[in-house]
């Protein structure tokens, strides 16, 4: 049994899917300017976060998906519980959920793509242990 938070809950919490402790981006989801600013090392273990330039441009395709639930999710909720309102009133509340949720979308995209597909996904209980100050 390992040692730590679970994986969903450390994705949730955006934690660095090596160690499951430090924090993955470097702003609250709510600072409109810097809601997807990512660290360069997790503060905890010291994993470089991005493995290579550009790898979060795979993020889109995750962001793309989570995006299209959500509007099917609203066009079913409005067409069963709002009696099937007008044309003008899906356009509207999907490009509200989606302006809305759009820093939450793009943080969630990238940890999934963390967690999925980097290199260091692997969770390893010994990188619990902060790096050292010196380097």
């Amino acid at each position: 049994m390992s040692s730590g938070p679970g994986k969903v809950v450390s994705l949730i919490r955006g934690k660095c899917p090596r160690c499951r402790k430090g924090n993955v981006f470097s702003h609250p989801f709510y600072s409109i300017l810097n809601f997807s600013e990512v660290h360069d090392h997790c503060p905890h273990c010291g994993v470089k976060l991005e493995p290579e330039p550009g790898f979060f441009w795979g993020a889109m395709y995750f962001s793309y998906a989570l995006n299209v639930g959500v509007s099917i999710i609203a066009g079913f909720s409005l067409f069963f519980f709002f009696n099937d309102p007008d044309l003008w009133v899906y356009i509207m509340v999907i490009i509200l959920l989606t302006l809305i949720l759009m820093p939450l979308m793009t943080r969630f995209s990238r940890l999934l793509l963390m967690y999925l597909v980097a290199p260091y996904r692997k969770f390893d209980p010994i990188a619990g242990e902060p790096v050292s100050e010196s380097h």
